[in-house]
């Protein structure tokens, strides 16, 4: 049972204040979860990052309007800060761990599901998610094509992790191929 996934979390923005305080871009739906007090985080430096920390441990977390502030033990200033900035995040999960809210899911446990249309009829497999402004399931079809289906309740109106699958309302051309495409 000894393997974890990790989640990226998050990102750290710009310094805030002149004691280390960072701004954090959030990427996860549980910022009081992943950014709790004493929480360690795996710090990958972003683009433009040189040396930086392998991890970090979160001191303190705060909300300045609507952005998430941290301390973390191995930012003490606002040079480490500026230095830290672009950093990415990663939480250590464990693969049975599911989101609280159980409309939610993680990637992990949605890339391999198998696809059916409403009445049963396989249509693919899920290879990855494209995560944006409407978050999009990756769908290998079963003729060898790739289908970008939205991951709203209209059209995947099902998802059974227990049983390894996923229900997609297909419609003319979204999974399935227009009839004159065939």
């Amino acid at each position: 049972m000894g393997e974890t996934l990790e989640l990226v979390v998050g990102r750290v923005g710009k310094p805030h204040g002149i004691r280390g305080e960072v701004t954090v871009d959030v990427r996860t739906d549980e910022p009081e979860r992943r950014f709790a007090p004493g929480a360690v985080l795996r710090a990958e430096p972003g683009r433009g990052v040189a040396a930086a920390p392998r991890s970090l441990t979160v001191e303190s977390r705060r909300w300045h309007q609507q952005t998430l502030l941290v301390a973390f033990a191995e930012i003490p200033d606002r040079t480490a800060a500026e230095a830290a900035r672009g950093l990415v995040l990663h939480a250590q999960v464990d693969p049975e761990e599911r989101p609280a809210d159980p409309e939610e899911f993680y990637d992990h446990q949605l890339i391999g599901l198998a696809v059916h249309d409403v009445d049963g009829t396989p249509l693919g497999t899920v290879a990855s998610l494209v995560h944006g402004a409407q978050d999009l399931l990756v769908i290998d079809t079963t003729d060898g094509r790739e289908a970008l289906v939205p991951f709203v309740s209209a059209l995947v109106p099902e998802v059974d992790l227990d049983a390894g699958r996923v229900v997609v309302a297909d419609r003319p051309g979204l999974v399935a191929p227009l009839p004159d495409e065939s």
